[in-house]
């Protein structure tokens, strides 16, 4: 693995304050990023439909993708930390903003695509920053842990998130929502604020953007091991970023199980994902973890394709938790060596491309998944989820360096930075 210039710690990452608080930045962040999005949402529905639902979700979620790339470039030409910092600060005033508009004037849907446009370009910038942060606040051996911590921190927000959002609506409807939404990224932004980073020992030419750009693409494809791995990454999260949802809501649908047995199948993968980042959280170390990762890519395969022949609710939830267990773990692992194999120089760069791998394309999967069901059925949109996660599997065992990755450096600790 690389030295990352930060000095090997003997305290674990779950009891390094400065970890601490970056999860707590973290975590106000994704919650907030959740009542940002049913909130807006809500007020797309109530103002114009649920046809106009589409289009305002749509407008944040294009100039993220689009962006995501061009985000990488600022968090590598001006530092994650200030960057994130920056745009935490930006998203929090875009939200107080829309929430004084709809105070003041009934939220029509074009004001409603307006702020969801901004959000997204802003949060294109924020995403990469915030996911290049832990190289420069821990050491290389205990990345792992924080990737496990930032697993939990999701699983967290997404079960909290939404119940702060119910609650906010019914008391003070979209601006109040907005209002609690900004309050969250204001927390994350004052948090961040404490968080000390590393610096890089020697720092990269500034060239264009664009040239930035194209030299952080050429970085991922011309590395060993980056390249095959984030091809596997973008295979293996494919389904499971977000269109598996959808398949899971009309699998349910298809057979009868009605909306409380879609939640019970989601619940017990959200419950897999959780365990599989708290496990990984503690663990002291992961043995062989770059076969281990192939090994949960092939289970996670085996449980898409058996939750779709679930004949049962209840076989059906056992499967929707070991998919959750495994594909977490992949999760987890996959983040881990990206950001230990790659140069700090570039981790703005690499990490935009995998956050687009993972959440940026997700919604241009959404139609493909209606469409298969609506042909084929539920259970062959399980099979192809699965088809897609051998192949990632295959991908990364016949990469050696993938395959015999380990995760700790040899020795007790890296070199130390200044």
């Amino acid at each position: 693995m690389n030295a990352h210039g930060i000095a090997a710690s003997a305290r674990p990452a779950y009891r390094d304050v400065n970890v601490l608080r970056w999860l707590i930045a973290y975590t106000a962040s994704v919650t907030g990023d959740v009542v940002y999005f049913l909130a807006l949402s809500w007020a797309a529905a109530r103002t114009g439909g649920p046809s106009q639902v589409g289009l305002v979700v749509a407008a944040g979620a294009l100039p993220r993708a689009v962006l995501m790339l061009g985000g990488g470039v600022v968090a590598d030409r001006f530092g994650p930390r200030r960057v994130a910092v920056v745009s935490d600060a930006v998203r929090c005033a875009v939200i107080l903003a829309a929430a004084a508009a709809v105070v003041l004037a009934s939220p029509s849907v074009w004001l409603l695509v307006a702020v969801a446009l901004v959000f997204g370009v802003v949060d294109a910038v924020f995403m990469p920053a915030v996911g290049a942060l832990p190289p420069r606040i821990t050491a290389p051996e205990q990345l792992a842990r924080v990737q496990g911590m930032r697993g939990l921190s999701i699983r967290l927000s997404n079960a909290v998130g939404p119940l702060l959002a119910g609650a906010v609506l019914v008391i003070g409807g979209t601006a109040g929502a907005f209002t609690a939404a900004a309050a969250l990224f204001a927390l994350s932004l004052v948090t961040l604020l404490t968080v000390r980073t590393t610096p890089l020992t020697e720092v990269s030419q500034r060239g264009s953007a664009w040239h930035e750009l194209r030299d952080g693409l050429r970085y991922v494809r011309r590395h060993r091991m980056l390249a095959p791995l984030v091809t596997m990454i973008g295979l293996s999260e494919m389904c499971f970023s977000g269109p598996v949802a959808t398949g899971l809501v009309l699998l349910a649908d298809e057979r009868g199980w009605g909306a409380s047995g879609m939640g019970w199948i989601a619940s017990a993968f959200s419950i897999g994902a959780a365990a599989s980042a708290l496990l990984l959280t503690v663990s002291t170390r992961i043995p062989r973890a770059g076969l281990a990762m192939c090994g949960a890519l092939l289970v996670t395969a085996a449980g898409a394709v058996a939750l779709g022949h679930a004949p049962s609710l209840p076989i059906a939830v056992v499967f929707g938790f070991s998919i959750g267990l495994t594909s977490g773990f992949t999760t987890t692992v996959s983040g881990a060596f990206v950001q230990t194999e790659t140069d700090p120089r570039y981790l703005g760069r690499v990490t935009s491309v995998t956050t687009l791998c993972t959440l940026g394309l997700a919604p241009v999967l959404f139609p493909a998944v209606g469409i298969t069901v609506a042909l084929w059925g539920a259970e062959v949109f399980f099979i192809g989820c699965g088809a897609i996660s051998l192949l990632a599997a295959a991908l990364g065992l016949a990469v050696p360096l993938i395959r015999r990755a380990e995760l700790h450096p040899p020795g007790a600790a890296s070199p130390a930075g200044p």
